[in-house]
Parts: C-alpha cells; sequence; structure tokens
C-alpha cells in the first residue's frame, strides 16, 4: 500500500533544517517549539503542496482533511474548538517562504471569526471591545487579502475590497467621536464599523461574507498560496536572485492577542542593534495592539526599551528569549512576539535584516566573543554590504550651511544609514518610471507598504511620515541599502495633492530634498556628499585583514588617474590592472592635439602632434607610478577607434550646411567652413557600420604604429623617472583585441625595440613586461599559441561576452537583455555576472592552455565582472591569479575571493 504523502506538519514534528519543505518561518516556528519557548501551538502546510496548488490551480486532493486532523491537535492544546460559538479558536494564517521575504506575500488574523463566535469570544475574554475590535480586523483583512484575490463581482468585475475602503469608514468613525487613534472608540462604535463592512463586503460581492470558519480556512490557505506570485513578491525575488519555482509554506498558527488591554501588547525586537550591530536589544513595542500595527506603521511605537520599565518581569523573560536564540542560531534573530494579559509569546524568529554598518560589526563582535569563527564571520557578510557601508555621507560644512540657511525641515527615525538628494516623488509606480530614466528619486509616502516595492528599488532614499524601526519602509531599505527616515511625523503627506506640508511650508512634487539616513534629518534642495574613508571603518579593516589573510586570488583596481590610483590603495589594492589610456586623450586641453594626429596626411604632421601628447601621458603614468610604489601597473594601450575622438558625423554635418550660407558673406566662416569640411573627409573615411569590431585596438596600432610607440616611450620613460627618485616601479603593457598570434608578435617585437632604446637613453633599467587582452573568441582558443610570445593575459570580458553572445555591449541591455532576463530566456544579464557556460568555458580553458604552454604566465581579468561576487567565485576556481574591478569595488572584491576560497574548500572537503 502506497503511503499518501505528509503535507501538513505540527510545530513539533519539525526543525531548522527543513526550510525547503516547511519555509523559513515554520522551520523557525517547529526549532523554536522543540526548544521550549512560548510558542503558541501550530502547523505548517508544506512548500509542496502550494507548488500542487500553483500547477493545478486546486487545493491538493485531502489536503484540508489533513488539516481538520491538526486541528483537533490544536483544540485539544487550548481547550478551544474552531468555530464554536461558545469557545472559539481563532488562527493566523501567514505565509513563510524559503528565504525570508518581509511583507511580500499574504497574512491573514484573528480567523475564525463570524457573528456569532464573535459574541463567544466577548463572553470569554469579558471583553466586548476587544472582541469586535479583532472581528473589524478580520472582516478588513480577509476582504482585502482573500475575497478580492478569489472572487468576482455578479458583473463578472473584480470586487473592490481595497483595504483603504475600510480604513475610510474607521476613519469617519474616528472623526465622528473626536478620536485620534482606533484604541478610543468603544465597543459599540467598533459593532457599528463591522456592521458597515459588512454591507460595503455584501455590496462588492452580491453575496454575503462568509461566515463558516472552515471556509474562511481553505479560501486564506488559497489566497496565501497564490500571494506567491503577486507583482511585489515577483519583483522582490527578481531583485534578490531568489528563484521563483521555490512555492511557500502556510502556518495555521493559534491567535493570540497583543489588543486586550493596557496589560497586552505586541513587539518586534532584534537581539543586536540592526542599525549600528551594538549589542543592544533593539525593536519596538505598542500596547493594547496587534502585530500588524507595528509593521504598517500605523502607530508610532515605544522603543523596547520603556517596556523594561513599564513591565520588567516581561522585558527580563524576552531578555533571555533573544539570548537563548541568538545563542541557538549564532546569529542575529528578527523576533515578534506578543504579550497577552501579562503573558508573554513568541510568534516568530528569522535572521535579522541589518544595515552594511551593522553586519560587519556583528560578525566581528560575534567572531570575537567566540560565537562563531573567522572563517564563519567571512562567509556572513555579503560582498554588496561592504560596497553599501562605504556609502556617501553629507558634507558636514555644507549640512551645517543647509541649517544655518533654515533648509533642515524636519526630523524623524533614522531607519536606514547613508545621504541622499533627489526630487521628491509621491507614488511608487511614478518613482520606478523616473528612476529608470535615471532621476534621482526621493519616495515620499504616509508609510510604505508592500506595494510599492518596485518604487523603492529604483529610488535612492525613502521618506515616510508614519512608521519605527520595523516598519516595512525601514526593513525592505536595510535589505536595499538605501538612505531612509521613517515616523516623520512633523511632515504631512498629501498623497492626492501631491505635496507635503511641515511647519507652514510646502513642498511638492518633483521639489528636491535630501534625506540622512544616519540622523533622521530632512531638508529642503541638495546637498553635496563625500565618499568615506576605509581606514575610519574599525570592524570592516579587520573583517577584510582576516579575509585577506584566506583569499588565494589577487585583487587589483581598474584606474585611469592618479587619484582613482589613490583611492584603490587606500580600498587596499594589490595592483592596477587596467589604466585606460584613450581615457587620458579625452581630456579638453589634449583633445585638439588627439585630432591633430587624427587628420594628420604625413608621417611629419602626426609626429609633431605625438611629440605635443608625449610628455603629457609620460606625466600621467608617473603619477601613477608614485601612487603604486612598485605595485604593478597594466598600462592597456589605446583602443577605442580613432573617430571616437572626432566630432559626431551628423552633427558635424549639420554645422558645415549652416556654415555654407554664412560662407557667402564671411572670409571668417569661410575659413571655418574649410576646416570643418576637412575633419569631415576623415570622420566619413573613419565611419564604420560597427566600430566596436572595427580599426580599434592592435589593428590600429599596427596600421599607426607610431601612436603606439609613442605611448611605450612615455611608459618607460616614467617609469625611469619615478625610479631615479628611489622608487619601484613595476609596469606591464597590454595590446588589446589581438586575435592572433602574429598581430601580438609584430607589435610586441616593434615595441620591445623601443623599450630597449628608451631605457639605453636613460642609462637604467625597469621592470616591464608584455601581455595580451584576450578578449576575442579566436584568442582564447588559441591560447596555448599566444601565451608563448605574452607574459600574461587579462581577460576583458567585456568584450568576450559581446562577441561571444554577438550581442552589442551599446545597445543589447536595454532593447534585449532586460526583456530577455524578463521572461526568463536569461536568468541574468551576461555583461554583470559572468556567462559561466559559455564565456566562462573559454576563459577557463584559455587560461589552461596558456599556463600549460607558458608556466609562467600571468592571468587576470579586468572586465566588469571582475567585481562581481558570483564571478569572482568563478575566477577562482578556473585559477586566475587576480581580478580587477573599480577602486569603489575592491573591498567588496576581497571579501568575495575569500569567500570563493572557502567555498572551494568546502567543496574539495565534501567530494
Amino acid at each position: 500500500m502506497i503511503q499518501a504523502k505528509k503535507r501538513v506538519y505540527l510545530f513539533e514534528e519539525g526543525n531548522k533544517d527543513m526550510r525547503d519543505l516547511l519555509g523559513g518561518k515554520g522551520a523557525n516556528l517547529a526549532e523554536m517549539t522543540r526548544i521550549g519557548l512560548p510558542v503558541p501551538p501550530g502547523f505548517t502546510i508544506t512548500t509542496e503542496a502550494c507548488r500542487e496548488y500553483l500547477a493545478t490551480g486546486r487545493l491538493p486532493e485531502g489536503l484540508m482533511d489533513e488539516v481538520k486532523e491538526k486541528m483537533k491537535v490544536l483544540e485539544e492544546k487550548t481547550g478551544r474548538k474552531f468555530g464554536d460559538p461558545k469557545n472559539p479558536l481563532l488562527v493566523s494564517v501567514r505565509s513563510g517562504a524559503k528565504f525570508s521575504m518581509p511583507g511580500m506575500m499574504d497574512t491573514v488574523l484573528n480567523l475564525g471569526l463570524n457573528d456569532e463566535t464573535v459574541r463567544g469570544l466577548a463572553e470569554l475574554t469579558g471583553d466586548e471591545r476587544f472582541a469586535y475590535d479583532a472581528y473589524r480586523r478580520f472582516l478588513s483583512i480577509f476582504s482585502d487579502v482573500v475575497l478580492s484575490n478569489l472572487f468576482t463581482r455578479p458583473d463578472g468585475e473584480k470586487p473592490n475590497l481595497d483595504r483603504s475602503r475600510f480604513e475610510e469608514i474607521l476613519e469617519r468613525k474616528k472623526e465622528e467621536r473626536g478620536a485620534k487613534y482606533d484604541i478610543e472608540l468603544s465597543a459599540e462604535d467598533l459593532k457599528e464599523i463591522c456592521e458597515e463592512y459588512k454591507k460595503l463586503i455584501e455590496s462588492e460581492l452580491g453575496r454575503p461574507f462568509p461566515e463558516d470558519p472552515w471556509e474562511q480556512l481553505r479560501l486564506a490557505i488559497e489566497a496565501v498560496f497564490r500571494s506567491w506570485n503577486n507583482k511585489r513578491a515577483v519583483d522582490y525575488r527578481n531583485f534578490y536572485g531568489i528563484p521563483h519555482d521555490l512555492g511557500t509554506a502556510v502556518n495555521i498558527q493559534t491567535m493570540v492577542f497583543g489588543n486586550m488591554g493596557e496589560d497586552s501588547g505586541t513587539g518586534v525586537a532584534f537581539t543586536r542593534n540592526v542599525a549600528t550591530g551594538e549589542k543592544e536589544i533593539y525593536g519596538e513595542y505598542l500596547v493594547n495592539a496587534q502585530g500588524e500595527d507595528v509593521v504598517a506603521g500605523i502607530r508610532t511605537p515605544m522603543k523596547i526599551s520603556e517596556l523594561k520599565k513599564r513591565d520588567p518581569e516581561i522585558y527580563k523573560q524576552f531578555e533571555r528569549v533573544c539570548e537563548i536564540l541568538e545563542r541557538h542560531y549564532r546569529d542575529v534573530q528578527d523576533i515578534e512576539f506578543t504579550v497577552e494579559r501579562g503573558k508573554l509569546y513568541i510568534l516568530q524568529c528569522r535572521a535579522g535584516k541589518r544595515t552594511a554598518k551593522a553586519a560587519v560589526k556583528i560578525a566581528v563582535d560575534m567572531a570575537k566573543e567566540g560565537l562563531i569563527s573567522k572563517e564563519e564571520a567571512i562567509a556572513r557578510v555579503e560582498p554588496q554590504q561592504i560596497t553599501q557601508l562605504l556609502v556617501p555621507r553629507f558634507d558636514p560644512q555644507e549640512k551645517e550651511k543647509a541649517i544655518r540657511e533654515g533648509r533642515l525641515l524636519a526630523r524623524g527615525v533614522n531607519a536606514s544609514p547613508g545621504a541622499a538628494s533627489g526630487i521628491a516623488v509621491f507614488d511608487a509606480d511614478k518613482a520606478e518610471e523616473l528612476g529608470r530614466a535615471g532621476k534621482r528619486v526621493i519616495l515620499v509616502r504616509p508609510e510604505t507598504t508592500p506595494d510599492d516595492v518596485h518604487g523603492m528599488l529604483a529610488s535612492k532614499g525613502i521618506l515616510t511620515q508614519r512608521g519605527g524601526m520595523t516598519s516595512h519602509a525601514a526593513v525592505v531599505a536595510r535589505g536595499l541599502g538605501l538612505p531612509c527616515v521613517v515616523g516623520c511625523e512633523e511632515i504631512k503627506v498629501d498623497v492626492e495633492r501631491r505635496l507635503f506640508e511641515v511647519n507652514g511650508k510646502i513642498v511638492r512634487e518633483f521639489d528636491e530634498i535630501s534625506i540622512d539616513g544616519d540622523t533622521g534629518e530632512v531638508f529642503a534642495g541638495a546637498i553635496p556628499t563625500l565618499e568615506p574613508k576605509l581606514e575610519e571603518e574599525r570592524e570592516l579593516s579587520e573583517l577584510l585583514r582576516w579575509a585577506d589573510e584566506i583569499r588565494r586570488l589577487g585583487v587589483w583596481a581598474n584606474a585611469d588617474y592618479p587619484r582613482d590610483a589613490r583611492r584603490a590603495v587606500e580600498f587596499g589594492a594589490e595592483g592596477i590592472g587596467l589604466c585606460r589610456t584613450e581615457h587620458m586623450f579625452m581630456e579638453t586641453d589634449r583633445l585638439p592635439w588627439v585630432q591633430k594626429m587624427i587628420m594628420a596626411q604625413t608621417p611629419e604632421e602626426r609626429k609633431e602632434a605625438l611629440d605635443h601628447l608625449l610628455p603629457l601621458q609620460r606625466g600621467d603614468f608617473e603619477g601613477i607610478f608614485e601612487v603604486m610604489e612598485g605595485r604593478p601597473v597594466v598600462i592597456r594601450l589605446i583602443d577605442p577607434p580613432l573617430h571616437e575622438f572626432l566630432p559626431n558625423y551628423d552633427e558635424l554635418l549639420a554645422e558645415i550646411f549652416e556654415l555654407r550660407e554664412k560662407a557667402r558673406e564671411s572670409e571668417e566662416a569661410g575659413r571655418e567652413l574649410s576646416e570643418k569640411e576637412k575633419i569631415l573627409s576623415v570622420v566619413r573615411s573613419l565611419k564604420e557600420a560597427n566600430p566596436m569590431m572595427g580599426l580599434r585596438g592592435c589593428r590600429l596600432g599596427i596600421l599607426y604604429p607610431e601612436i603606439i610607440e609613442m605611448q611605450t616611450r612615455a611608459i618607460i620613460e616614467a617609469a625611469c623617472e619615478v625610479k631615479r627618485r628611489g622608487k619601484p616601479v613595476r609596469v606591464k603593457i597590454m595590446i588589446p583585441l589581438v586575435s592572433h598570434v602574429n598581430e601580438l608578435r609584430w607589435i610586441r617585437e616593434r615595441l620591445e625595440s623601443v623599450a630597449r632604446k628608451v631605457m639605453e637613453e636613460q642609462g637604467m633599467e625597469v621592470d616591464y613586461s608584455f601581455g595580451t587582452m584576450i578578449e576575442t573568441p579566436r584568442a582564447a582558443l588559441t591560447a596555448s599559441e599566444i601565451a608563448k610570445v605574452a607574459d600574461f593575459f587579462s581577460f576583458g570580458t567585456n568584450d568576450l561576452t559581446q562577441m561571444v553572445f554577438g550581442f552589442s555591449r551599446d545597445d543589447a541591455e536595454g532593447k534585449v537583455i532586460m526583456p530577455y532576463t524578463k521572461m526568463g530566456i536569461l536568468e541574468k544579464n551576461p555583461f554583470q555576472t559572468l556567462d559561466v557556460e559559455g564565456v566562462g568555458r573559454l576563459v577557463e580553458e584559455a587560461t589552461r592552455a596558456g599556463k600549460a604552454a607558458n608556466p609562467n604566465l600571468e592571468v587576470g581579468i579586468c572586465g566588469e565582472h571582475g567585481g562581481d561576487p558570483e564571478s569572482i567565485r568563478f575566477f577562482h576556481k578556473a585559477g586566475l591569479d587576480y581580478v580587477s574591478c573599480s577602486p569603489f569595488r575592491v573591498p567588496a572584491a576581497r571579501l568575495a575571493a575569500a569567500q570563493a576560497a572557502l567555498a572551494a574548500g568546502v567543496e574539495d572537503r565534501t567530494k
């Protein structure tokens, strides 16, 4: 006999290792139950059941029978009965995926209430006001989450049962009674509100509100399953790279009530401060409230430290729970709890989302406390968090100036660090539209909801009128690394009029504002920011030292100017993996000479221009060599097509048409016309159908060798001069876009003679070598031949990706890649994360073949992928010697390289 698959687990039947099946929330509820914490009893419907529902559109056969069996156990434990008018058992129905997705899916509280059970609840508790408060909450949330999504009106349209319609009824009643908060309403007021809610539901559905608790439960389970694919959940998974095929579990748990009077309440707290990393309980508590009141930011809560004064015994119990959970999970825990008439219940725990600063401090502190190892500390911090930690801050002087000018508008709660300026935008759709168009947006809302996530993703900062440190806006902003100020009650946000008022001032949509997520301050206008300094981040510096002890990959930087090289060294770069010389040519004082060089009709004319450029290039290189103090510097010879240094063809043509008219009356215009026509002739001769595959790289050097000869002279002369000053120099000259070994051989022989000649003239030797950039598929495939002529390889994975896919780097991302990733054709943008199966295979094979042919070959990568953690892990496995990335990404790359080494060690041990 085949045993039916189990789809429902009591909390005591699971454990923390069953996340795939029970979801993160269900697994943690099971684990807390197992270790004896005061968790209200309940059970979990598995993610497998969700996947089956999503595939068929129906609840799995027999699922509700299993649910009824488990409900009997809850009834036995609580002494109450589900649906019993005299002694009702109420439950919550919550989502819970494998990976935490706070607020992205749906929840229903107080399920099991109807016109009969609400009276039973009032009698049972002796508190009629509490019972009807629970009922009105249930009617509102069930209608919004369940009825709106599973039902249609008689006319076939979707019912308009958005929670805002229920809030309007509540607000009207509060206005009638002169009440500021809902807790000021009486039992009779709440009864009237419930009746109005039911009339609204019946008018929209064409049928009464479903009174049968079992029907309510079945519908709620379906709605939670279906919420896995709502827009905000899909957007969140896309942003964080969470797979779409996991599904969510459903947790059904006995209700406990924080809204039963002054000896009751609800809170959310963290076992450490998730903003700063300090070892202190950090969170908020609301008296006489349910959990949704804290998260939604409807009322601004008190700090959890105030609970210590209000109820020392409960605080002491909670403190002990925090200690147990942190030691058990060996990580910071985010805990939801309720106090019902003086008794503490723990409703949920999960790893606490934290700011980048807190993530680093907590990891380092826990390692020092012996709670985790140094290796675990390294693995705990996401490389992107390090990038977030080094976020801009307001220039203190400019900020003081803004305060003196009276531009400080208000102060709220400092929910997520960093500083940002941008235009105020009052709805998420517009924020998304403008953010994608490149505008700097500050999303301003009364409070955010999960429906605002798409707008938050596109914004530079978040400002809300209501809410606390654990509100939706705060939690999501911390995860995104966005500056965020919440609970700024001095401002009055008017979404309809698209403005906010504060102290008699009005800020309208598109006005520029600035927010400081470290202090909670809000300013009118823009304030300049300053880049942070790594040496000031003590814990981060320590974590990176630990990472440096573990990683095998070197971490170098891409830098074109001394200031970039200086920043790279400050951030721990061990060399310059890419110095692009063409960027030096594009400076305004040099461009005329570059144009003269391109337009030269004779070698003598070209030499004159190059002779002028030579000392300028030499000065650039001297500055970089000085800063790097003997660290290797890879200088790439000129690469882009020459036409990029000349005016735009179409714009030039338009200028010539205008000048032809003026030239009839002006000799000066005639002379200008003659010059422009010469330039047009050159631009036309250089114009190519596909410039990225045209006259550039080594091809340019072969056809115009005097250009790269000048550059080589400038490099070696600069190296000799810096060495003469007593500083070591290691220079590596990179020849780009080689496809055939003969190209490299021809250029290297020519440039070797230039280097030797310069050193003879200078009377000294410098440490130099020649290598190439592997950025064409043919170069990768013939790496064994090329390695015999090269001292080093550097993979230019930007161009290599372009040529392997046949995508244009300039056009494909918006036109092809974004639609492809949305459609699931491509899992990730291959220009951001390396395509391992295609491009990666060429990198791996070329590295292996190159090192086999030349054991002394040094191999690195200098494309955008050099700073991407996932790509770095591949480069470690592929046997590269170093990665090179932008200076700002160097600290993150150091950590990612250590994590790659740790992951490789784990893989080796498991083989």
